[in-house]
């Protein structure tokens, strides 16, 4: 079927309005995942006695997957956004709670719901949605006398304080930057603002003192003598190794090393086999998606879908830098991911939700096509 600009359906309006160039990017940034997966994670299955290609295959099937829900929230509508990603956030917010009380601790938190077949993180696909949410309250704040704000900070409270339970600090510190942002441009009072800093810094505190991993985490990073800093230590000695151009594919030696080579610290395994100059070339990329979900997002008129194109671009961009940064060792150990780089499912999937979301935000109809539209309707 040819897809021309006079021929009027969800498929046509679909592909004239979406930003193609994003859409290249992302997948561009998916066969980066797959290289990079094929590198890291077949000496850990050996490890495990799976099979060599064990991670690979289900990566794959992830990212098929991903790249389905991608398309499919590509396709919606701000009102069926809204509608479905209330329903996907009340869902994993409640299963959160549920595991906090009945789950089972897997190295000292409650995370993963356990299905059988797979394990499902639901903090993952509470965050996107998350995200959309409060901005679609925030924009309706601007524009009616509602208590939306008031709503927000309680969605936020409520989704905090369940992650803090978990509990996963990590996860927590990245959607209060994100939603910190989201405030900030939706013209948020200062002492709002304020007020948000203080509690961040008691909830940290808190942390330090109730959490014990946290506490272990933080106090190691400051004072490598207390403890092991042997996962830091070995990426930041592969990424001085690779040097700019590698030591080739397979050649690296930190795979063999670190379990946690093909997710937390798969940044490290790129830039020892394929050098400085792929990291740049990923870091390039991250770059040019956020700037394009911004830029377009400028260009949006709908307050909503701008809020939420900026909400959700600052949330993988703060995602990939706590990553790296940990890759660096210039932050503690958080286990987040690198967005469609890293091994997982739920990562891949929520990540997946997140580009789709975006794209479906910044659809944007030219001027050739609008006239092509009312020439139709017109004739018709």
């Amino acid at each position: 079927m040819k897809i021309t600009r006079s021929r009027k359906s969800h498929i046509s309006d679909w592909w004239w309005t979406i930003d193609k160039v994003q859409l290249g990017s992302i997948v561009l940034l998916i066969i980066f995942g797959i290289v990079l997966n094929l590198a890291a994670s077949p000496p850990i299955a050996e490890k495990l006695s799976l099979n060599q290609y064990y991670f690979v295959k289900r990566q794959f099937l992830f990212f098929i997957l991903g790249i389905l829900v991608m398309f499919f929230f590509s396709f919606l509508n701000l009102k069926n956004l809204r509608r479905l990603c209330l329903i996907i956030f009340i869902t994993s917010l409640i299963t959160i709670f549920f595991l906090n009380i009945f789950g089972t601790p897997i190295k000292g938190a409650t995370r993963w719901l356990d299905l059988g077949i797979i394990s499902v993180q639901p903090s993952e696909f509470a965050k996107p949605t998350f995200i959309v949410l409060i901005s679609w309250f925030l924009s309706e704040s601007i524009v009616k006398t509602v208590p939306s704000k008031i709503i927000s900070l309680m969605l936020y409270s409520l989704f905090a304080f369940g992650l803090i339970l978990q509990p996963d600090i990590g996860q927590t510190i990245l959607i209060t930057l994100a939603a910190s942002i989201i405030y900030f441009i939706s013209g948020m009072p200062l002492i709002v603002g304020f007020t948000i800093f203080i509690l961040s810094l008691i909830g940290i505190g808190l942390s330090y003192l109730y959490v014990d991993h946290f506490y272990q985490r933080l106090n190691i990073f400051f004072n490598p003598s207390l403890g092991d800093t042997y996962q830091i230590d070995t990426a930041y000695n592969a990424i001085l190794q690779g040097g700019w151009f590698g030591v080739g594919p397979g050649e690296g030696v930190i795979k063999n090393i670190l379990p946690d080579a093909h997710t937390d610290f798969i940044f490290a395994v790129a830039a020892e086999e394929f050098g400085l100059i792929s990291c740049f070339i990923i870091i390039s990329l991250f770059a040019f998606i956020v700037y394009r979900g911004l830029s377009r997002s400028l260009k949006q008129e709908n307050l909503f879908a701008k809020i939420a194109t900026i909400g959700l671009t600052s949330l993988i961009c703060i995602q990939v830098g706590i990553n790296i940064a940990v890759n660096l060792g210039i932050v503690p150990t958080k286990g987040m991911t690198l967005p469609f780089i890293s091994y997982g499912g739920s990562s891949a999937l929520s990540i997946a939700m997140t580009f789709g979301l975006i794209l479906a935000f910044t659809r944007q109809k030219n001027n050739s096509y609008i006239y092509s539209s009312r020439k139709l309707n017109f004739q018709n």
